[in-house]
């Protein structure tokens, strides 16, 4: 089993990634945080959420949400 992360916000939802240093460095293309390249630091912004969800290696399918 894997975890996928994406970040969402009011209005927009991250596509899913297979690790959280991606949807992190992804996260600013939908508003809802900075990745500092230099220091590797991420800042999530106000109202932005991280979501996270299990993935069945054997079937590929997408499996149920985790946290929300």
């Amino acid at each position: 089993m894997t975890i996928m992360y994406r970040f969402t916000t009011a209005h927009r939802s991250g596509k899913w990634y297979g690790d959280l240093e991606t949807a992190q460095r992804q996260a600013g293309s939908i508003g809802a945080g900075f990745y500092e390249q230099r220091s590797g630091a991420f800042y999530q912004y106000p109202g932005t959420r991280l979501e996270t969800q299990a993935v069945d290696d054997d079937d590929g399918m997408m499996g149920r949400e985790l946290a929300a």
